[in-house]
This record gives C-alpha cells, structure tokens and sequence, in this order.
C-alpha cells in the first residue's frame, strides 16, 4: 500500500511547481503527517524532493515541474523501483502505477528502471506450502486503513489460538516478521501476523489515542520486547569450530572473548532466562559447555537426563501419553 503512495506521490510532485503536505494528503487521501513521512521517504531513497518553509512554501522535485520525469537520474531512478519494486505480493495496483511510472521516463532510463524493478521478490509463502501470513495481512490492513475494530484469533507457540478484541492502528516490519499495532484492553501491543489465525470485523470504529504516532509507538513497543529477550545473560566456552553455529543461532546475543591456547573461545549469551538460553544451546552437546548461572547449568542437566532416558534404551518404546492440559483461565490476560 504504501508503494503505490510513493508512486503516486512522485507523480503528483512532477504536475506541479510546489505543492504542502496538506495538499498532497488530499490528493492521496491520507492524513497530513503520512503525506509528509512519504515525502520524506522519497528524500531518503535518493529522489530529488526537497522542502522550502515559511509562507509559499512546500515540497518540489528539483528542476521544477515536468511530464517525463527527465530530473531523475539513472540512479536515482533505480533508488525509486528498488524501494517501490513490485514483488509475488504486489497488488494489482502498485503494478499498475509502476507500469506507468516506467512509460513516463525518457527512454535512456526506461531499462534501468525495469531491471531495478525485477532486481527484488519477496515469497511470503513458507516451507510447507502455507499462506496463512498473507490471507490475514490483507484484512488486517484494510481495518487499519478504515479504522475498524477486530476480533483476531491468536496463538502463542505451544498454547491453543484464543481471541482478542483489539483496536488496529499499525502493521510494522522487522527483520522479515510483520506484526500488527495494536490498542487492546491492557494498552498498546503487538501481535505476530504469521501467528494470527482469524479476523472479524465487530462493525465497531477502531479507536484511535489521540496524537498517535505509529513510528514513535513501534520504537517504544519495539525497546520493551528487546528488553525482554535479553533480560538473563549466560556466561561459559564454545569449542573450536563452534563459533559461526552459534552466531546464526544468536545473532547479536552473543559475544566472543579471546580464544584460549586450547582453542576453546569464552562466550556470553543474552536471553529471556537462563532456561531458555540453554534449551537453545543444548543441540550443540558437549561442544558448548555454560558455566553459570547454575540455573543454566540445571536446565542442561535436565534436558540431556530426559534425552538419556528416551533414547538411551537399546530398543524404541513407547512413550506415556502426556497428561491432559488444564484449560487456560479466562482470567488472566496473554502475556
């Protein structure tokens, strides 16, 4: 949605000498302050947009009005289709406006422009052939477009879908996972889209907090579940070899001192707790030794005990059937 506005933004700049915020919200029916991230977003990518203030003031594309975009160059060109390039998720329209966009350039950029526009992809369907992410996105937006209240379905990991009446105000990207904003009964929160499994308008408005500005409250949400994940630090050694595994699985939660004559490396590791750090440690067997907290230490010993008591056994048998899980309280609110 918001490449077919960048499309459109610059298509609009290019008709006219000079034109506000306001004027461009108007055009685009979006609110003055999305009209203004857009053309900031056209800044940012290399266009020639630039601001003048004070009374007569606005935003131009550098040279002036024209028709064919000449202002542009080649990279910049490039810089616009990579940022708006259509994708195996593109809609129809966004197609459209680049089709467009693409016969308005004089010939000598229309190549470069193409190329860009087929340099990215983006496949939202998963591994095992699903697209249940895609079939709540698109729902999702369209109540936070139109400021409709929903009642979504979510799951957790492990724990059975319940629902949520919540107020959209926001879908937000980070490192590939989407996630929609949200007002709920216990404030703003986030809700993983690929963990959606159901939405229902309630034909309620959504309500909206006044001055709420989507950036500014993702930065804030986003700190919080930072916070979280790495709120316990584990300390111990990594064995020769080991380090590039544990990068992958960690990423920046984990650190690397200098290595030892016996080529194992000191490590410290961030998590939510010392438990959960050594579940994800404890696949790396004895090439990852934790040193402290005990916790971790516990955790590991327990793990590898359950492991040696199921497959320790010289022959498979089978295991008990776990006992019936509880019904979650009604009472107590999603963490």
């Amino acid at each position: 949605m918001r490449a077919d506005r960048l499309v459109a933004a610059l298509l609009f700049l290019q008709t006219r000498q000079r034109v506000t915020a306001a004027e461009l919200a108007a055009e685009l029916d979006v609110s003055e302050r999305t009209a203004r991230r857009d053309l900031e977003a056209l800044a940012s990518s290399g266009i020639p947009v630039y601001s003048q203030a004070g009374q007569g003031g606005g935003w131009s594309l550098v040279g002036g009005a024209r028709t064919d975009l000449t202002g542009l160059t080649a990279p910049e060109i490039r810089a616009l289709f990579l940022l708006t390039g259509p994708d195996t998720g593109a809609s129809p329209q966004t197609r459209t406006a680049l089709r467009k966009l693409v016969r308005a350039l004089p010939p000598t950029l229309r190549e470069g422009a193409e190329a860009a526009a087929r340099a990215g992809i983006s496949d939202s369907t998963d591994w095992a052939g699903t697209d249940t992410e895609e079939a709540r996105l698109a729902p999702l937006q369209r109540a936070v477009v139109e400021a409709r209240e929903v009642r979504i379905g979510y799951a957790r990991p492990g724990r059975e879908p319940r629902e949520r009446t919540v107020q959209p105000l926001g879908i937000a990207a980070k490192s590939g996972i989407r996630y929609l904003v949200a007002g709920t009964e216990h404030g703003l929160r986030t809700f993983r889209i690929d963990r959606v499994t159901s939405v229902t308008e309630t034909g309620a408005p959504a309500v909206r907090p006044e001055g709420f500005d989507l950036p500014t409250a993702w930065r804030a949400l986003a700190a919080r579940m930072e916070d979280r994940l790495v709120a316990a630090t584990v300390r111990g050694r990594a064995g020769p070899g080991t380090e590039p595994v544990l990068e992958g699985l960690l990423g920046r939660r984990i650190r690397f001192g200098e290595r030892a004559p016996d080529g194992w490396t000191p490590i410290e590791a961030d998590g939510p707790s010392p438990e959960v750090i050594a579940a994800q440690l404890a696949g790396l067997g004895a090439r990852v030794e934790l040193l402290d907290p005990p916790e971790a230490r516990t955790a590991l010993a327990r793990i590898g005990a359950e492991l040696t008591l199921l497959y320790g056994q010289s022959t498979p048998q089978a295991t008990p059937a776990a006992p019936p899980r509880a019904p979650a309280s009604t009472g107590t609110p999603p963490g």
